[in-house]
């Protein structure tokens, strides 16, 4: 694994967005200025808006709290692992998922490679965001997981109001919306084999303070921080995430969906609302209905009132 320590200290020391001097930087980790200057360019790479004025040196656009791991365990009762940077919070779990304990959390600033549904890349810009993935043991086996990202999803954003958060929306299956605009996407991977345990990985990507002018991404999106009258502390945040997770898929595996549908249909951004259901090149038009027990999205047609279960919905026109 690549030491990223130097790069990390320069964020901490800009993190209060206040002016630090490169000569000020280079005296506390040992190196020239020339070699700061180096640093902080590449740590615009990863998304960071950092900026210089000659005589006072370097700024953070908006300051921001790091996650703190020992912040973290002090605020949840499941094993949370930090990695500020990594290749994909999903990816890590999925590599250790025999030797993990159920409810284990990986959570990092800054993702190389993090990903979405579909394959799509998940845009992962530095401490803007959060990127957590928990691990979760279903002894009822894969075949029980079908509606997973809406029991996480429903945990989501009764947590977020809990926080502060007013009106936002689920989007079937996967997806936190805000004013029509994506807030944050869930992702649900899994492994197994037939007749036994099945071994889920859930990652979440939220916006926060996603810096505008971010490339690869397609759609309108929201930050949290428009969302929230006063943006809560990071560590704060992830840990009242983590600790509506844990609770709701422990509900989810006595339960299953009952209990959960008719609080998804209450967020739900698309019900009664015509729309598209796309799968692959197969188009249903409709009014969305909601979700059933099974998960799948209720659609009225002019065949009436129809379940899917897969696709993703787009707002018609």
């Amino acid at each position: 694994m690549r030491d990223y320590s130097v790069k990390l200290s320069i964020i901490k020391m800009l993190s209060d967005g206040e002016f630090v001097s490169g000569s000020d930087i280079g005296d506390s980790l040992g190196m020239s200025r020339a070699a700061v200057s180096k640093h902080v360019k590449s740590l615009n790479d990863w998304g960071l808006d950092i900026y210089s004025v000659q005589g006072k040196g370097y700024k953070l656009s908006e300051p921001f709290t790091m996650l703190d791991e020992s912040e973290l365990e002090k605020r949840v009762n499941v094993p949370v692992t930090l990695i500020p940077v990594i290749d994909s919070t999903n990816q890590y779990l999925l590599d250790r998922v025999e030797q993990l304990e159920s409810g284990s959390v990986c959570l990092a600033e800054y993702q190389e490679k993090g990903r979405g549904r579909r394959g799509r890349d998940w845009i992962s810009p530095f401490g803007s965001n959060l990127y957590m993935s928990m691990y979760w043991r279903l002894d009822a086996g894969m075949a029980a997981a079908m509606g997973l990202s809406l029991i996480v999803g429903v945990a989501i954003v009764e947590a977020l109001e809990k926080l502060g958060a007013e009106g936002i929306k689920l989007k079937w299956p996967n997806d936190l919306y805000y004013n029509d605009k994506k807030l944050a996407g869930i992702l649900v991977e899994m492994s197994g084999q037939a007749g036994g345990a099945a071994h889920l990985v859930i990652g979440m990507g939220l916006n926060i303070s996603m810096p505008e002018g971010i490339e690869g991404i397609t759609q309108p999106w929201v930050s949290l921080k428009e969302v929230c009258k006063t943006l809560p502390d990071r560590n704060i945040l992830a840990s009242e995430l983590v600790n509506a997770w844990d609770k709701a898929l422990e509900e989810y595996e006595l339960y299953g969906m009952k209990g959960f549908v008719e609080r998804w249909n209450r967020y739900d951004n698309f019900k009664e609302r015509p729309a598209r259901l796309i799968m692959g090149k197969r188009e249903i038009e409709g009014i969305i209905k909601g979700i059933d027990e099974q998960g799948a999205v209720l659609i009225e047609t002019e065949n009436g009132v129809e379940a899917f279960i897969g696709g993703e919905i787009s707002l018609r026109g």
